[in-house]
């Protein structure tokens, strides 16, 4: 019998490490295996964190991102990537300049800015140049706070919906704007779906899940809608599809303990 093979769907994520295993590469990893495709990961710096907090980041230097990027992208091909928090102009201008000479398409940028805390991760300059790579992605994923510094101007329930839309239009790109901080005393969640192509918004509700066991969501639900991408599902069905697999992550891991702090969802929870 012929010896027939197949390919793997493969996702690249281009993000920090946390050795806490929480949130950054390893919750994509995790997050990308779970959902049913292959993980390859480029690391742009590595931080001392656990459950309570990040004790110390290690930006790794940009030359050898740069041949981190090289390396996977001429032997592989990859179905879609997931691009997390890149902490300097350096670093987010050289993941640029790869992404235009590589041209890889289905590209998912998480603009990781804001901390849970409301405190910026990141500089203002590099929030500048950040803002140059948003039009390279296929959909972007901000949280409140995120869309608030990305657009200028405050947003609450009342303009949830018409600031999704201007996001993707000022930056070219389908958004899905996370409402977890729309209103926290509301018994459902809304995330909001604008998709660049055909103007269309779609709202996405779900039972809100009281745990704090929530660490690295953010991480999760970006790796997890890069892979249904991937894997060939449409906008709005791979948006609905990972939004449902970390809805079901938190829930199986709401009573379980890691550590001493905000513990992970439960990543293989459904398996």
């Amino acid at each position: 019998m012929e010896n027939i093979k197949t390919l793997y769907k493969s996702i690249l994520t281009i993000a920090g490490s946390d050795s806490g295993g929480c949130a950054g590469i390893q919750a994509d990893i995790k997050s990308i295996s779970a959902c049913g495709a292959y993980a390859a990961s480029v690391i742009t710096a590595t931080t001392a964190q656990n459950t309570q907090s990040v004790l110390d980041i290690h930006p790794i230097p940009v030359s050898h991102i740069e041949k981190q990027l090289d390396a996977v992208f001429r032997d592989i091909n990859f179905d879609a990537i997931k691009i997390g928090m890149l902490h300097s102009c350096e670093v987010i201008n050289a993941v640029g300049i790869k992404l235009s000479k590589y041209k890889p398409t289905k590209i998912v940028i998480d603009p990781v800015m804001v901390a849970t805390s409301g405190d910026k991760l990141i500089t203002n300059d590099a929030i500048s140049c950040l803002k140059q790579l948003l039009p390279k992605a296929l959909i972007i994923t901000p949280n409140i706070k995120e869309a608030e510094i990305l657009i200028g101007h405050s947003v609450d329930h009342n303009n949830a919906e018409a600031t999704a839309k201007e996001i993707g239009l000022t930056f070219r790109t389908s958004v899905l704007l996370k409402g977890g901080h729309l209103n926290n005393s509301a018994e459902y969640m809304l995330d909001i779906l604008f998709d660049y192509a055909t103007g269309n918004i779609f709202l996405i509700k779900n039972l809100r899940i009281n745990t704090h066991n929530t660490h690295g969501t953010g991480c999760s639900l970006s790796s997890s809608i890069a892979t249904y991408l991937g894997k060939g599902y449409n906008l709005e069905i791979a948006v609905k599809n990972a939004i449902h697999y970390i809805n079901h992550a938190i829930d199986k891991g709401k009573n379980k303990i890691l550590g001493k702090g905000n513990g992970p969802i439960n990543h293989f929870g459904l398996k």
